[in-house]
């Protein structure tokens, strides 16, 4: 019985510890052995040269595509200017239609 300490006594002897943290267990991190392999299109993206580019255009996305694009900026380095650029080239040439929207309208147009 007299190993029993009242609770006023543990308090004490807490108080009495140094201020130190207790050992908490590290994570268990994955080990990064062998890089994962590097898709085609983010090798696409980092070849695309943009540095020529002049133009300026103020694009407006709503939160959830920010975010991604911010996500994949981190992850992989593609910077928004590289990725805009190289999604409007796909989108013109997957999509040549477009083209000749474009076309047919500049041959309509009167100055």
């Amino acid at each position: 019985m007299s190993e029993i300490k009242t609770l006023a006594d543990q308090l004490r002897s807490r108080m009495a510890k140094p201020d130190t943290p207790e050992k908490t267990l590290k994570p268990n991190r994955k080990k990064e052995g062998k890089p994962a392999e590097i898709p085609l299109i983010i090798d696409r993206l980092r070849e695309l040269d943009v540095s020529s580019n002049k133009t300026l255009i103020h694009a407006r996305v709503d939160e959830q595509t920010a975010q991604m694009i911010h996500h994949l900026k981190i992850a992989t380095g593609v910077e928004v200017t590289r990725l805009i650029c190289f999604s409007i080239r796909q989108l013109f040439e997957q999509y040549p239609e477009l083209k000749t929207i474009i076309k047919n309208h500049l041959e309509k147009f009167e100055i």
